[in-house]
């Protein structure tokens, strides 16, 4: 019985107006490593560079692949950055982009958004993608590398999803760079129960304070509200 080869697409987009990210050294360190994998047979890459947002499905359409992995820019709740025809900056929003995903949700199992501020796309994908890996806050290039090489070296392992992320995040943390947490694994199971997305490094900063005596928190509400609350805690 032969084994279904897994298909990995790379997309890529580095547009001008956008700082210049080594996009070409994550994806050969990504070959690199599946071929010298011990089941490198079992997958196959194909790589799409310059990506417009209409190149997306594109792409997945062509190819049929099993796993997306995309780098390059975000930009937080404003989407992911992508390039227009003239290959400036193109912003595709969580929303649309999991909309896309969806179609073929029957197909992709995972996605990686390696790119600053993805979490908020990887969190609307995880609807609908079993495994989605996106970024919590900006994240080195370095970084990005190394959990790149630590993710595909263990599925080339033969180990799954999971298991890949965590290699992924600890190679980052071996390679002495505190960027080590920022990647965040979303399962669909996971996105659908939650509610709530964490906002570092702000949370941790608030975290330390509260616990200080005569500790004081302003909350202040969107401006459309135009209300501030403002909570002292105590604490002898």
């Amino acid at each position: 019985m032969m084994t279904q080869i897994r298909k990995i697409l790379l997309l890529s987009a580095n547009p001008r107006g956008s700082s210049w990210l080594r996009l070409d050294e994550e994806v050969r360190e990504i070959k690199e490593g599946l071929k010298r994998s011990k089941h490198r047979d079992q997958y196959s890459i194909v790589t799409a560079e310059a990506v417009r947002y209409r190149d997306i499905h594109r792409a997945i359409l062509e190819h049929e692949p099993h796993i997306i992995h995309f780098s390059g820019h975000g930009s937080g709740k404003n989407g992911l950055v992508f390039e227009d025809e003239l290959g400036k900056i193109k912003l595709v929003d969580a929303e649309a982009l999991a909309e896309v995903f969806q179609l073929f949700a029957d197909q992709v199992q995972c996605v990686i958004l390696n790119a600053c501020y993805s979490q908020y796309q990887a969190l609307e994908i995880a609807r609908h993608i079993d495994y989605v890996v996106g970024m919590s806050q900006e994240i080195g290039d370095k970084a990005a590398i190394e959990f790149a090489v630590g993710f595909y070296d263990a599925l080339g392992a033969n180990r799954g999803y999971e298991f890949a992320y965590q290699l992924g995040c600890r190679l980052v943390r071996m390679a002495g760079i505190a960027e080590n947490l920022t990647p965040q694994l979303m399962t669909k199971i996971t996105s659908s129960n939650s509610l709530y997305i964490e906002r570092p490094p702000i949370e941790e900063k608030c975290y330390k304070e509260i616990v200080k005596p005569w500790a004081l928190i302003r909350i202040k509400s969107p401006q459309k509200m135009g209300k501030t609350l403002l909570l002292e805690k105590l604490l002898n």
